[in-house]
C-alpha cells in the first residue's frame, strides 16, 4: 500500500504540466511533487499515475516514490494566486505525492544517451499501458544522478475513461513513430521477451491494489472498487501477451547498437 502522509506547506506551483501540480512539504519532511484530485483531468489520472507507476517500479524501471498524501483545504486560503487556491479548496481528502528528485534534469534525447535495450524496455511499457505522454516534444522522462527515471503516467491507460470499449484495448497498436525514444534503436521484442512473462495477474493486482479506494468509489458499471481493480487487471494481462506485435516505429532511425548510455560527449563518439 502507499504510504499515507499529510501535506502540511504548499511551496509552489509546477507550471509544465497542463493539470498544475504543485510542489509541496509533508508531514515526513520531504518534498512531494503533489497531484490534485480537483484538477481538470479529474481522478482517473491519479489512479493511472498509481497503477502504471507502481508497475514500472515492478519491472524494474526506476520511478520516484508514490505516496498519498491528505490534503487539508484550509491550506489554500493563504495563497494569493486564485487558481491555485481554487485548485487546493477542490482537493481536500487523499490526493497523490511523487518524491520530488532534486537537481534532476529533464531527458533530452541529444545530451543523454540511451541504449537499445533500455529504450526497447520503456517503449514496450508505453505500449502496454497505451501511454500517449511520452514523446519528444514532452519525454517525461528525468536524469537524476546520472539515471533515467520515468515520471507522469496520467495520461496512461485511454480505455478506463470508456470502460465498454476497454476490451477491444487489447487488440488495438500503439503508434510510437513520435516516441522520445523512436530513434534510439529500441529493441521491443528482446523487451517482451523479458517483461511480458513478469507482467502476471498477481503483480498487476498488487499494483492495482495501491489505488485508494476515494479514487475508485462511483465508477458507472461496478459493483464496488474492487471490481474495477479487476477490470484494470484483465485488460493489462490481455495486452501484455502480444503488444509488441503491434508497435509501430520509424523506419531507418535507429541509432548504432552498442552506444555507451549516459551524458553525451561531444567528440566521444557513441
Amino acid at each position: 500500500m502507499l504510504a499515507d502522509l499529510a501535506a502540511t506547506r504548499y511551496v509552489a506551483p509546477l507550471r509544465e504540466g497542463g493539470s498544475l501540480p504543485g510542489l509541496v512539504e509533508a508531514d515526513d519532511l520531504r518534498a512531494y511533487v503533489m497531484k490534485f484530485t480537483g484538477a481538470g483531468q479529474g481522478r482517473k489520472t491519479l489512479v493511472a499515475e498509481v497503477i502504471c507507476g507502481q508497475l514500472a517500479r515492478a519491472l524494474g524501471f526506476r520511478v520516484p516514490e508514490l505516496v498519498a498524501l491528505d490534503l487539508d483545504p484550509v491550506i489554500g486560503l493563504g495563497e494569493p494566486d486564485p487558481e491555485v487556491q481554487e485548485l487546493l479548496k477542490s482537493s481536500g481528502g487523499t490526493n497523490l505525492g511523487m518524491r520530488f528528485l532534486s537537481g534532476a534534469l529533464g531527458f533530452d534525447p541529444l545530451a543523454y544517451a540511451v541504449t537499445s535495450r533500455e529504450a526497447g524496455r520503456i517503449v514496450w511499457f508505453d505500449a502496454l499501458i497505451n501511454n500517449v505522454d511520452r514523446s519528444w516534444r514532452n519525454p517525461n522522462m528525468l536524469v537524476h544522478r546520472g539515471e533515467l527515471w520515468l515520471i507522469d503516467h496520467g495520461a496512461s491507460m485511454i480505455w478506463h475513461h470508456n470502460w465498454r470499449g476497454a476490451a477491444a484495448w487489447a487488440n488495438k497498436p500503439y503508434d510510437a513513430t513520435g516516441h522520445a525514444l523512436a530513434l534510439s534503436g529500441p529493441d521491443v521484442a528482446a523487451a517482451a521477451a523479458e517483461l511480458a512473462p513478469r507482467v502476471t495477474e498477481e503483480v498487476l493486482a498488487t499494483a492495482a491494489a495501491d489505488v485508494p479506494d476515494a479514487w475508485l468509489v462511483d465508477e458507472p458499471g461496478f459493483d464496488d472498487p474492487d471490481a474495477v481493480r479487476r477490470a484494470y487487471v484483465e485488460t493489462l494481462l490481455d495486452r501484455a501477451a502480444s503488444v509488441h506485435e503491434r508497435i509501430a516505429l520509424p523506419e531507418g532511425g535507429a541509432d548504432p547498437a552498442g552506444r555507451t548510455p549516459g551524458w553525451i560527449v561531444e567528440g566521444a563518439g557513441r
